[in-house]
């Protein structure tokens, strides 16, 4: 498990840095100030996202293997694969209908972080 979500994290952390800078260097020009800030919103909750799921897989080094866990980094891959991707496709297209899956994307990443705290409850010290 922590493999795994080690590997997924890189590899979408690999993915948001050549996203953002196409977006930067080759499709601001195109799509305009407002689709731009659209797209920058996917990059940030794609990026912030990428570190939580490391952030999973650390802890499954640290506590082992978790069901919580497992569904953490399950939910927030899936939240950044929805919620930034809508907004990627929504900005380079315009297609405004996509806007309206962005929110599963965002109750993924909302139950993903649930599940974290699941997980410091069940697991974490107390003073």
């Amino acid at each position: 498990m922590q493999r795994t979500y080690l590997i997924i994290g890189s590899i979408l952390g690999m993915i948001g840095v050549g996203i953002g800078a196409f977006g930067a260097h080759l499709l601001e020009p195109i799509i305009g100030a407002q689709l731009m800030q659209t797209f920058k919103t996917g990059v940030e909750y794609h990026f912030v996202h990428t570190l939580a799921i490391i952030l999973v897989a650390i802890l499954a080094g640290v506590i082992g293997e978790s069901s919580l866990l497992r569904w953490a980094g399950r939910l927030f891959t899936v939240g950044v694969i929805i919620f930034s991707g809508s907004l990627y496709v929504l900005s380079i297209t315009g297609i405004k209908v996509l806007g309206a899956i962005t929110p599963i994307g965002g109750l993924c990443f909302i139950a993903g972080w649930f599940m974290l705290a699941l997980v410091g409850a069940k697991y974490g010290k107390r003073a």
